[in-house]
């Protein structure tokens, strides 16, 4: 029986290669999937991996009837789809997943983050852990600067970590983005502490 499977962590934790991994895996076996994504870094239409490999996919949009984009696909039918960047889903949409899944033996892999720059949960992400058949963390921490595991990711804005804004801005890691994303520990990210502190210069006597 197809299931609908959640796969969640931080930034910096390997989502979107794994995503390629499964595409490659699934369609080496011959299977037929649609891979599926939105706000890639990258740009539209596509999945990118920060060690530097990408595949095409389907951009989906905020309104986007993805059960309708993945029963219309033209050629074989589609027997699994792939969906990076989940936490961009609407409840609508992972509603759409699910019926797939149960209606139509579709088999749905989604992967993303499972809280925002707040600490709070993105209605997809949110959506999906109710409904989904298997909700895994994925196995591989990124580290917060004080060397724990980071499980929380900050807006960094001129150098200052941010809490109010928009929940959807797309950024990067890079140290020169404009907006940049951090991943920090619950206890660097409560305390807004997106670096670590410079160290102390000594005086010559």
């Amino acid at each position: 029986m197809a299931q609908l499977h959640y796969r969640y962590a931080a930034m910096n934790s390997g989502k979107s290669t794994m995503v390629l991994q499964y595409r490659h895996t699934y369609a080496a076996c011959g299977r037929n999937g649609l891979l599926m994504t939105r706000l890639d870094r990258a740009g539209e239409g596509i999945v990118s991996s920060r060690i530097g490999i990408s595949a095409d996919a389907v951009e989906f949009g905020a309104a986007t009837d993805l059960a309708h984009v993945v029963l219309a696909h033209p050629g074989a039918r589609v027997d699994h789809v792939i969906v990076d960047e989940a936490q961009f889903l609407s409840a609508e949409q992972v509603d759409q997943l699910a019926w797939l899944v149960d209606d139509h033996d579709i088999d749905v892999f989604t992967f993303g983050l499972l809280s925002d720059f707040r600490g709070e949960q993105f209605p997809g992400s949110a959506r999906l852990v109710v409904l989904a058949d298997v909700v895994e963390a994925l196995q591989v921490y990124p580290m917060c600067w004080c060397g724990q595991p980071a499980r929380m990711n900050a807006r960094v804005s001129d150098g200052v970590m941010v809490r109010d804004g928009d929940t959807v801005v797309v950024g990067n890691t890079d140290a020169d983005a404009e907006v940049r994303y951090v991943v920090l520990c619950r206890r660097h990210h409560r305390a807004g502490r997106p670096y670590a502190p410079a160290p102390a210069v000594a005086l010559a006597g």
